[in-house]
């Protein structure tokens, strides 16, 4: 008789949890490899479009009648109606002039398991995406799904840097449509790394690019729904409150540790109004929040924060320094300067902006908490690789 299989043997069950993978990152790998090879067809025909002068042959009705002739060549294919149409010779425009010359994209990068469609996009790790090479620009270019490409077209209406911007976050940090459309609504390509900070004189040239990047200028905290009058409280427990929210604003591998965090400094309490861990910087983040105007006072005791964290929670050699930010309504801006350059800390100040649009739905990828424990070495690397 055949010997039968104890199905809690480990070697048996580690099988099959590998093949379980490896027919995820296939299904993954074909999606990709559809929205590729449709971008790649949808190049092609902007770009026939644009260099054939159709439009200037045949008449400002001919991408009508193209719709109406390829619906009926190709009954199968969708995507082809009159308003793509002119979305594919948008797509084609904008992003030719940065001489993006796609060919054969598919085949060249079919192997890198760029798992979009599921909103856990990963690309190569670039600095900009107008300064990378072809290859990986291409690559990029054609790892974002469709629908995302036409939010861009729109809302980027011509401004190819602008466009390959949010293309590069979108790859990054595996934007779904709805967090693009956060993104492109309160428009982060002029947010992004603006904060007043001292970086560059208080961490490593290394360090201090991420930080400031990773900054904003203003914040927008218009999720809380606040609207009246408001003190700080009311404030820090609205973005704790929509915590999915404030994470995606803070930006990429931002994890909550505590709300009025407890730190004791000799015989004195005191009280972080709200602390991260940044996973990408491995540093923690203290966060201060005030609903007035910025005041020298504030650096000095946000400051202290950073010191006694750095003294008390950070582990030498596994955490780099622990950063500084404070996010005030207003600031004289010379002011802010002045008490950034009196500090030896790596300290940023921003203010926030209660009233922009933010759409309801917002997914993103957020650090999970299995993810910040095993940062912070409070338990063992789990290997799920179905998420």
């Amino acid at each position: 008789m055949p010997k039968s299989i104890n199905i809690l043997d480990k070697e048996y069950l580690q099988w099959i949890n590998d093949l379980k993978v490896r027919f995820r990152r296939s299904q993954i790998k074909a999606a990709t490899k559809v929205n590729q090879e449709v971008l790649q067809f949808y190049w092609e025909l902007g770009r026939d479009i644009v260099e054939m002068h159709v439009e200037d042959r045949w008449g400002e009705s001919v991408i009508k009648q193209l719709a109406i002739d390829l619906k009926r060549e190709l009954p199968e294919a969708s995507g082809l109606s009159r308003s793509n149409l002119y979305y594919i010779k948008k797509f084609y425009l904008l992003y030719s002039q940065h001489d993006i010359k796609v060919q054969q994209v598919v085949g060249q990068i079919e192997d890198k398991n760029i798992p979009q469609l599921v909103g856990q996009i990963v690309a190569p790790e670039i600095s900009t995406l107008e300064n990378n090479n072809q290859q990986n620009a291409k690559a990029i270019l054609f790892s974002v799904p469709w629908g995302h490409h036409i939010k861009i077209i729109e809302k980027c209406k011509g401004d190819v840097k602008k466009a390959l911007f949010y293309i590069q976050e979108t790859v990054e940090n595996g934007w779904s449509r709805d967090v693009l459309l956060n993104m492109l609504s309160t428009d982060l390509y002029s947010r992004k790394g603006k904060a007043l900070t001292n970086f560059k004189q208080t961490l490593p040239d290394a360090m201090s690019d991420l930080a400031q990047e990773l900054t904003r200028e203003p914040y927008n905290f218009a999720f809380t729904g606040i609207t009246g009058q408001y003190n700080e409280r009311l404030l820090k427990n609205a973005l704790l409150d929509n915590i999915s929210h404030f994470l995606i604003e803070l930006g990429t591998g931002f994890a909550y540790v505590g709300k009025e965090y407890r730190l004791q400094v000799g015989e004195k309490e005191n009280f972080i109004d709200l602390l991260f861990y940044n996973l990408n910087l491995s540093c923690y983040v203290v966060i201060e929040v005030k609903i007035g105007t910025f005041a020298f006072a504030d650096v000095g005791q946000l400051g202290g924060y950073v010191v006694a964290c750095n003294h008390q929670l950070r582990k030498v050699g596994r955490d780099n320094p622990t950063i500084g930010l404070l996010i005030c309504k207003e600031k004289d801006r010379i002011q802010a300067q002045y008490a950034l350059e009196s500090s030896s800390q790596p300290l940023g100040i921003s203010e926030y902006d209660l009233e922009k649009f933010y759409p309801e739905k917002v997914e993103g990828t957020i650090p999970t908490i299995e993810e910040i424990e095993t940062k912070l070495g409070l338990i063992e690397m789990q290997n799920d690789t179905s998420k």
